[in-house]
Formats: structure tokens, C-alpha cells, sequence
């Protein structure tokens, strides 16, 4: 579309984003940060990690990384949240990483506070951190971190320990954590091996 520029009268062709696509150059990668986390007031969440979806490569390989923090939230006995699909059932979580007898299930859409009980779990257990993994990065992972800034949660996103069915998708939900107005005051990425715990 033509149309005539109202400051300068010139007539200019409107481009949208689609139009300029091929032309934009990613941003820098956010920087990781190593973080100590304090057992007593994070809790551990596994997000939507069914055989069903978690299907594909990105997804497999993430699984044994996040059992590996799994093993250590629960050897310092943090509270583990695990939600599935609206569809989903406890049966399909990976085998590593199902839930003990004592971890709280909740499910819903890829907002896992949307018409949950998630926001009373955490503030019944005096929770300020959240450490979010799963699949999908720019499904679960992305609007449940947000939402759980949303709520004044303090989001920590290993990065290993989210996956997507293609890495732009996980690309672009690390940038938007720590670029969203939303979000970046509240969010860190790291990876598994940069969490201790205090």
C-alpha cells in the first residue's frame, strides 16, 4: 500500500514487520547468571513434560538435565509443582521426572495459574522463587514465567532445562524474559549447573 507521508508529504510504501523480515538481525544472547537459591522459599516446577508432546529431540534431551535439578530440589527438600496439558494425565510425564506421592499436580492451559490452584500452593508454602522448566519454552515455560511475574514471583529459567520443537522458539522466549517490561525485573536465566543453593 502507497500512501502519502503526513509530516514530509512524500509518498512512501507501508511495510510491516512480514515485509522486513529477512532484514532483521537477532539481538546480542541474553547474558546467563550463576544464582543462589534459598530451598526454604523457591519451588521447582515441571511444566506439561508428557511423553505425548515432549516428542522430539530438544525436548528428550532436556529431560535427564532436568532431573539432575529435580534430584537436588528434592535432596533440599523444595516444594515440586508439576502441571500438565488440559489434556494430559500423571501416567504420561517422563518416566525420570514423575511426581512423588507428596509434589502437587496442576493443570490447565500454558498459563498454569490460569483456573489453578498454583498461586495458593506457592503463597501457602511462603514462596518468593520460582524455577520454571519443561516444554514448551514458548508455550508453558514463556506464560507461566510471566504470569508468575505478574504475581511478584522472582522467575528463574535454566535454560537447559526448557526446550521447544524448534530453537527459534526457545531463542526468542530468553530474550523476552529479560526484554519484556513485564518480566525483566523479575526474571534470571542460568543453567543447571549454575544453581546453588543457600
Amino acid at each position: 500500500m502507497i500512501y502519502r507521508c503526513p509530516i514530509c508529504g512524500n509518498w512512501r510504501k507501508d511495510r510491516t514487520i512480514i515485509d522486513e523480515w529477512s532484514t532483521v538481525i537477532a539481538p546480542p544472547a541474553p547474558e546467563l547468571a550463576a544464582i543462589c537459591i534459598d530451598p526454604c522459599t523457591s519451588a521447582f516446577l515441571i511444566l506439561d513434560m508428557e511423553n505425548s508432546i515432549c516428542n522430539n529431540y530438544r525436548c528428550i534431551a532436556s529431560i535427564s538435565k532436568i532431573n539432575e535439578l529435580l534430584a537436588k530440589a528434592r535432596e533440599h527438600g523444595m516444594l515440586v509443582v508439576y502441571s500438565l496439558t488440559h489434556t494430559g494425565n500423571v501416567a504420561d510425564i517422563a518416566l525420570q521426572l514423575r511426581p512423588s506421592q507428596h509434589d502437587f499436580v496442576v493443570k490447565s492451559n500454558v498459563d498454569k495459574f490460569y483456573r489453578t490452584d498454583l498461586e495458593n500452593i506457592l503463597h501457602e508454602h511462603c514462596i518468593k522463587t520460582v524455577i520454571i522448566t519443561g516444554y514448551a519454552a514458548n508455550g508453558a515455560v514463556l506464560h507461566t514465567s510471566t504470569s508468575a511475574a505478574f504475581r511478584g514471583f522472582d522467575v528463574v529459567i535454566p535454560v537447559d532445562g526448557m526446550s521447544a520443537s524448534n530453537p527459534y522458539a526457545e531463542q526468542y522466549t530468553a530474550w523476552h524474559m529479560l526484554n519484556s517490561p513485564g518480566t525483566r525485573n523479575r526474571a534470571t536465566l542460568t543453567k543447571k549447573d549454575w544453581i546453588t543453593f543457600c
